[in-house]
């Protein structure tokens, strides 16, 4: 699992994350909540260390990584894949060298297993036969499918999603929504979801943290959130049009 304990983290005299602690459980899906700038990104790019903290303490698996330096995190990072908000392709790269570059860079598995994965990952995203295609050439959710299959190339135990709906249509989301479950189910991954969109919340999280004031002032099931009495929840929640969507 993951821990965070008293996770503090500023940006030039401003207070983003003010003593944050979060458990995350192996095999859920953990959707991290609240609204936009609370501090949801900033907690994922801590955790893999894209971003140094301020005070506090961080455990992978058990190991503090707290001091960990670039060369000790490169090899935790391995247990992570992570879906960034703009999906972060490589541009000048085709989709096969997209998805193969984590490995060529990374291990030796050799190139007939690589074209084996690619190939089993396109076919899980839906996007079979696209290999050769540049990124310009794909739409804005067969971008983040194929971001999604670069981040289980490498098999990992975790994957961050950073506001994997933002920007698409709503079948398109509905798309993105359904591979965040089929992930879990089917590569048994621990998925941690930072979004806004609620009516994607509700559909793929198995566990919910809402954040508020650099805190996690609710965590909980689903039933709990919907009762929640926090009154910063509340007002989170109280906007129905996001059940119209579920």
């Amino acid at each position: 699992m993951i821990k965070l304990t008293g996770i503090w983290k500023s940006f030039d005299g401003n207070e983003v994350l003010r003593g944050l602690d979060l458990d995350i459980d192996d095999s859920k899906t953990l959707v991290v909540m609240g609204r936009s700038g609370c501090g949801k990104s900033v907690m994922l790019k801590v955790i893999v260390r894209l971003l140094e903290i301020d005070d506090g303490k961080i455990f992978i698996d058990g190991e503090d990584t707290t001091d960990y330096n670039e060369e000790r995190m490169m090899g935790l990072r391995e247990k992570i894949g992570m879906l960034f908000q703009g999906s972060a392709l490589f541009d000048s790269m085709d989709v096969w060298q997209n998805l193969a570059y984590p490995l060529l860079e990374h291990t030796n598995i050799p190139i007939p297993e690589i074209n084996e994965r690619i190939s089993e990952l396109l076919s899980f995203v839906d996007l079979e036969g696209i290999e050769h295609k540049m990124p310009a050439e794909l739409s804005g959710g067969m971008k983040k499918r194929v971001a999604l299959a670069r981040a289980l190339i490498v098999q990992p135990k975790y994957v961050f999603f950073d506001e994997p709906t933002t920007g698409l249509d709503p079948v398109t989301a509905g798309m993105i929504n359904k591979l965040i479950i089929r992930t879990r189910e089917q590569y048994g991954v621990t998925s941690i979801v930072v979004t806004h969109d609620l009516a994607s919340a509700i559909r793929v999280g198995t566990k919910f943290a809402f954040m508020h004031d650099g805190v996690i002032p609710f965590f909980g099931g689903k039933e709990d959130l919907l009762s929640s009495d926090n009154p910063a929840l509340r007002e989170f929640l109280k906007d129905a049009s996001w059940q119209d969507r579920l």
